[in-house]
């Protein structure tokens, strides 16, 4: 039986939204962050050496890292959904777009957040960089939702599974507008309107309402 360890509003999301998309029977069990340092408690730490979440533990197999996840149970679940295979024609942007969340668009928004939190001037180069490095990422992605409706093409896929927890979730922890970008928060109302996507949010973290706007 498949274990889905979700730590609330992190991104294993991911890994129960996927799962719900797939059908896939899973267990899910829900921790909540210490209310003080709003970190993992201690007995989602002890699942894994770096006890970071999203975890998965498959009849014993215990696997951590998000988008490790994700290529797992699209490969042993998947039978063929949610992947461009690679005759497709949108192969290479679903490939660029399914590492674009944790390559790119991730990472800005972490430097953005870290530097926020120490208190860093606006007006400071190493700001200014992290804040052109997180516009432009967004404004990429703008610009390819305007020609799409979904990341690598017009049919969701596990690009987007990834993705879309950095432009919803990730502004609890480091809020930013949207408002610039009106494909991403037309394509955010289509994510929205997905039955296993609020099924996910609703099991995942019944306490909060989808960043969706």
């Amino acid at each position: 039986m498949l274990t889905v360890h979700h730590l609330g509003k992190s991104q294993s999301e991911r890994i129960v939204w996927l799962c719900e998309e797939l059908a896939i029977p899973y267990e899910l069990k829900v921790y909540d962050r210490d209310p003080v340092t709003r970190l993992a408690p201690p007995e989602y730490k002890a699942l894994h050496p770096l006890g970071a979440a999203p975890i998965i533990d498959d009849g014993g197999t215990v696997l951590a890292e998000s988008t490790a996840i994700v290529d797992y149970l699209l490969a042993k679940y998947g039978k063929g959904r949610l992947v461009a295979a690679p005759d497709d024609a949108n192969f290479a942007d679903y490939l660029y777009w399914f590492h674009f969340a944790n390559g790119s668009l991730q990472p800005a928004l972490m430097r953005n957040m870290v530097l926020s939190r120490v208190n860093v001037p606006a007006d400071h180069a190493m700001v200014q960089f992290a804040d052109a490095r997180r516009q432009l990422a967004l404004g990429l992605m703008d610009k390819r939702l305007g020609q799409v409706d979904f990341l690598a093409g017009n049919a969701l896929t596990a690009a987007d599974i990834v993705v879309v927890f950095s432009l919803t979730t990730m502004r609890l922890f480091y809020p930013y507008d949207l408002s610039a970008y009106p494909n991403i928060l037309a394509y955010l109302q289509r994510i929205g309107a997905r039955e296993a996507y609020a099924r996910a949010m609703k099991k995942g973290d019944p306490d909060m309402a989808p960043m969706l706007t």
